[in-house]
């Protein structure tokens, strides 16, 4: 676990694993004439009870630096350290290692130094083999390119980026629809994969991790992107929406793509249509990107050479928007107005 740690280090941190405090040297930080501290907190939720029922822990890290690090991202922000924080029933030794290395190899991808943790036994309050896991990120921008609404005008494009699958939403429909379906998650997921995949191997599918295509993509555009949005919990329409202005509105079209086999099984094992879990799932998008509307293919070609398909699924408009219902911001943000509109392609996923 040290090993893995310590090659996330770069010569910024200070001491090594196992002080009470990290240090990271934030001396670069005086070659930006405003530094804005990024910041932001997060867990995997109840996907680690997947992880925890076949005993497969080594890539819930991954997914928590995808929760945590890629909302930093969304400001433009370059990731500096995260720290981690592992609860569990009682410390078993290889299992945290794991849980521990699957965070280093997602913060080594995203250029983020891991300069610390926390593991805690809860004994009573948590089963031996119970645990949840939980992070924080700081990160940093300058002040004249920090990216959000105020950037963004009418004729902007909106760009999808194809999501590896679930991500780390939405996972308590997921446990509610396999156990109402009678499925274990060591049965063979016949319907998602021909190679003896199992359900519960199926559904720990890793967060794909955008940061470091992200930045790549900011440095070598200049100005073109105006916003990002993360597609977390809310789903698609309102994540969107947080980061569009008050008087602005988009309709997403459906026909762009084909959300992924996993959410149309998943869908149909509960009966459900899938414009019914628009706000519980990403359905194949796990971000978007606005952007100036001459710069939008560019943007999607690097994207794409960077191995994430990106497609446009929306134009931003402004003034009377069309009729209908519209989600209007979301968790506390009076942002601009979201739809999806259409049927989805059947014509195979991103």
């Amino acid at each position: 676990m040290k090993s893995a740690v310590r090659r996330t280090h770069g010569p910024e941190v200070l001491g090594g694993v196992g002080g009470f405090a990290g240090l990271f040297d934030a001396s670069a930080l005086r070659a930006y004439e405003r530094p804005l501290l990024a910041t932001s907190t997060d867990g995997v939720g109840t996907k680690v009870a997947i992880a925890q029922a076949i005993d497969k822990h080594d890539t819930i890290g991954l997914d928590l630096v995808g929760m945590v690090v890629d909302d930093i991202v969304v400001v433009g922000a370059k990731p500096l350290f995260m720290t981690d924080y592992i609860a569990c029933g009682k410390v078993f030794p290889e299992r945290i290692a794991d849980i521990v290395a699957g965070i280093a190899r997602g913060c080594a991808e995203t250029g983020t130094a891991l300069v610390g943790g926390e593991t805690a036994e809860h004994p009573g309050l948590l089963g031996l083999n119970d645990y949840d896991v939980a992070g924080a990120a700081t990160g940093v921008v300058e002040g004249s390119r920090i990216l959000g609404a105020d950037r963004v005008r009418p004729g902007d494009v909106v760009l999808a980026l194809a999501s590896s699958g679930l991500h780390s939403n939405g996972y308590s429909l997921v446990r509610h629809i396999v156990a109402g379906a009678g499925i274990q998650y060591g049965d063979r997921a016949t319907d998602l994969a021909s190679d003896g995949t199992t359900w519960g191997e199926a559904l720990l599918e890793p967060t794909r991790l955008y940061t470091a295509p992200l930045l790549r993509l900011i440095a070598q555009t200049g100005d073109a992107v105006h916003a990002l949005s993360h597609v977390t919990g809310g789903g698609i329409a309102a994540n969107l929406a947080r980061v569009l202005p008050q008087d602005t509105w988009v309709e997403l079209d459906r026909s762009t793509w084909s959300p992924p086999p996993v959410f149309r099984v998943l869908a149909d094992l509960g009966n459900l249509e899938l414009t019914a879990t628009e706000g519980t799932w990403n359905l194949g998008i796990g971000f978007l990107a606005v952007v100036a509307a001459d710069k939008a293919e560019a943007a999607a070609s690097a994207l794409l050479q960077d191995g994430i398909a990106t497609w446009q699924v929306g134009v931003v408009g402004d003034g009377p928007r069309p009729a209908g219902e519209f989600e209007q911001g979301a968790k506390g943000v009076d942002g601009g107005a979201v739809r999806l509109v259409g049927q989805y392609s059947d014509q195979g996923a991103k």
